[in-house]
């Protein structure tokens, strides 16, 4: 991140932030209270997801130590909005001499947006975020980072930033080859991680001290571009090694399996995201998944919490909006490179998603009054 930009960054609604974590992490389902109430009053129930732990209470003789590292952990992030500010001084998403690091600055809270999110570790140093994902609300802040362990379409949206102190976000992108390389010299993930390994594509886990300390050191080389070619692979390194070796690596490591059904539904989403403007059928993508058509549809919906269809269908419109907002091609025009043959269909399914007709959501974005989805082109086949 879907880091998967300043507006769909990357890449909650303030009440409901994530509890304040304590002693070990892990990703749990918040449902809504179901509580009686009265009966002429329908609330929907959502399903939110927060980090939470839940351990031992330390001791009063550990409180120093406790506070020390709290303590360190403020400084070190301090330090990082400090040069986060001067690499990246106005709100976007800014690329950097580091290749697969991306600064993402955003100076208000921000309206949803629907945006792809590609696979990335997301370490939010400033302010707060929510990324919803079918349904599924995912909150973080400086305390949780977002792994995004395959490409898919999000909602996301900036709860908590300001020009004073703006939110700030670093995005990693996630190096398959270091996992895999990494994957045959660390010890095998518990029992316990392995069954989560093929959860949804995003997950939520704290922000530990090693992981901030890496990604400090990989920071502080924007400005020791001498020093950068050498030293951020392997800063880069030593941040996939943190992500695998915490409670999400099982995530990671799953990608890497030939076999696994993370790694099959994949190569579905592969197949989808370069031939997104084309008819795909169900029996296609389950040969290129190496999978039955109702396993495919039954794991792809539990990893992305959406059909392939609905899947495609929401990669063509995020496409459109992008032709439209940077290559200036109307409705019509845009809908038909995309995949659409009736450009009636795509202005109802493009209301539908954005929440206006085509030519009035691009007159707000060029006015600035939405800031538009800064998503890459998808690629072609």
């Amino acid at each position: 991140m879907r880091d998967r930009t300043a507006a769909t960054f990357d890449a909650v609604h303030p009440s409901q932030h994530a509890p304040t974590p304590r002693t070990s992490c892990s990703p749990i389902l918040v449902r809504s209270s179901t509580s009686a109430r009265p009966t002429h009053v329908h609330r929907p129930r959502r399903r939110i997801i927060a980090a939470t732990g839940s351990g031992p209470t330390p001791m009063p003789d550990t409180a120093p130590a406790v506070l020390a590292s709290a303590q360190h952990g403020d400084a070190q992030r301090a330090e990082l909005a400090a040069r986060m500010l001067r690499a990246a001084p106005s709100a976007g998403v800014h690329a950097c001499a580091v290749p697969g690091l991306s600064l993402i600055r955003a100076d208000a809270p921000s309206a949803p947006l629907p945006c792809v999110y590609q696979p990335s570790l997301c370490m939010v140093v400033q302010g707060r975020k929510e990324s919803v994902l079918g349904g599924e609300h995912f909150h973080y802040d400086p305390l949780h980072y977002l792994v995004v362990s395959m490409t898919v379409p999000v909602v996301a949206r900036v709860t908590e930033a300001s020009r004073a102190k703006p939110y700030l976000c670093l995005r990693v992108d996630v190096d398959t080859a270091a996992i895999a390389d990494l994957a045959t010299r660390i010890p095998p993930p518990t029992a316990g991680q392995a069954e989560s390994a093929n959860g949804t594509a995003l997950c939520l886990a704290r922000t530990d001290a090693p992981l901030l300390d890496a990604m400090l050191r990989l920071v502080r080389l924007l400005d020791a571009p001498e020093e950068a070619p050498i030293l951020a692979p392997l800063a880069l390194r030593e941040i996939h090694y943190r992500a695998m070796t915490g409670d999400l690596g099982a995530r990671l490591r799953a990608l890497c399996h030939v076999d696994g059904t993370a790694h099959r539904i994949a190569r579905a989403i592969e197949l989808l995201s370069t031939r997104y403007d084309q008819h795909l059928s169900i029996d296609e993508l389950a040969r290129a998944a190496h999978m039955s058509p109702s396993a495919l549809h039954q794991r792809f919906k539990a990893a992305t919490r959406m059909t392939p269809l609905q899947f495609q269908k929401q990669l063509r419109l995020q496409e459109a909006r992008r032709l439209m907002l940077s290559d200036a091609v109307d409705a019509t025009t845009a809908a038909h490179r995309v995949g659409y043959e009736s450009a009636s269909q795509f202005s109802r399914e493009y209301r539908r998603l954005f929440g206006a007709p085509p030519r009035r959501d691009i007159e707000t974005a060029r006015s600035g009054l939405a800031a538009p989805a800064a998503t890459p082109p998808l690629r072609t086949g």
